[in-house]
């Protein structure tokens, strides 16, 4: 999935809450740090984790104002959401972002992308999986998850936001997705979430349309959860994370799971077939298009070919 955006620099930061706050920038499956454990830095670490008690944090950022989704960072928080598979004494995982923007989508500069679009089909169609695997990832959290938004939350940031079972936005934050707009369709997996979400026809005016929507139309739409003041979307998630901590764990995420059975029975079925498409748009001239003509900054010339 291709969205706005530009190159970001790295960015690392230390961030400790309490006695028992761990700092994990990024972690291979499988690993799991004990509280008061400090994990070291790496040179490609955008991804920090706090953990007090039964509350996780993570937080997405790479030091710039678009906050980019490089193949790097897709990867990187596919891995975090895959680590709290296996972790029983979480409740509630707290995703956010860059303080302004959660992010602009996908790095159409990322080296790793720019190499992707070189691949042939059958390795593109392996490829292209990262973005649906990282939501898919988050949506099997066992854990309540709640994604608190600062700006603008785009392309597959919406995508992203849709995955987790609670969304927070700051009065300002806006959402949009341009794939369409781009020369491409939304993919991974986002079609039918957003839909159980909003219902079929906002669902087109958001991913077919290309609309740009602000917090208080996303809390009337039922995409967003609570609306607060700038800079406050964490604070608001935090206190959705000690509801959640509060209540007996494993009754929760048993009613989690079963919502999410009920809304999203069909799916799998309704998004089969979307990284396909995507595969597909990524070979038509109107895909080099959208992509080109964002990069130059001028209006597109769409043929529909």
């Amino acid at each position: 999935m291709q969205t706005h955006a530009r190159e970001a620099r790295d960015c690392h930061k230390w961030r400790r809450r309490g006695r028992s706050a761990v700092r994990r920038p990024y972690l291979p499956t499988g690993a799991r740090p004990e509280h008061g454990t400090h994990m070291t830095d790496t040179a490609d670490s955008y991804v920090e984790i706090t953990i007090d008690g039964r509350i996780a944090i993570v937080r997405f950022d790479r030091g710039s104002r678009s906050n980019a989704l490089s193949a790097e960072a897709i990867r990187q928080l596919t891995e975090a959401a895959r680590g709290f598979h296996g972790r029983p004494e979480i409740s509630a995982v707290i995703l956010t972002g860059g303080s302004a923007n959660f992010t602009l989508g996908a790095d159409l500069k990322d080296p790793a992308s720019a190499a992707l679009r070189k691949q042939g089909l059958a390795e593109r169609r392996v490829s292209l999986r990262a973005g649906p695997e990282m939501c898919e990832a988050w949506e099997k959290v066992d854990a309540i998850t709640i994604m608190a938004i600062e700006g603008w939350c785009v392309g597959g940031g919406a995508a992203l936001a849709v995955s987790c079972d609670l969304r927070v936005m700051g009065k300002s934050a806006r959402l949009y997705i341009p794939e369409v707009a781009r020369g491409m369709n939304m993919s991974w997996g986002s079609i039918p979430r957003l839909t159980a979400l909003v219902g079929p026809a906002r669902a087109k005016r958001l991913a077919a349309l290309c609309e740009k929507v602000d917090a208080p139309t996303c809390e009337s739409w039922g995409l967003a959860d609570a609306v607060t003041g700038d800079g406050a979307a964490l604070d608001r998630a935090m206190a959705f994370a000690k509801t959640a901590a509060a209540l007996p764990p494993t009754a929760m995420k048993l009613v989690k799971h079963d919502v999410n059975a009920a809304a999203l029975a069909l799916s799998r079925v309704t998004a089969r077939a979307d990284l396909e498409a995507f595969a597909l748009m990524e070979r038509s001239d109107d895909f080099a298009e959208g992509v080109t003509s964002f990069l130059e900054g001028r209006d597109p010339d769409f043929t529909g070919n």
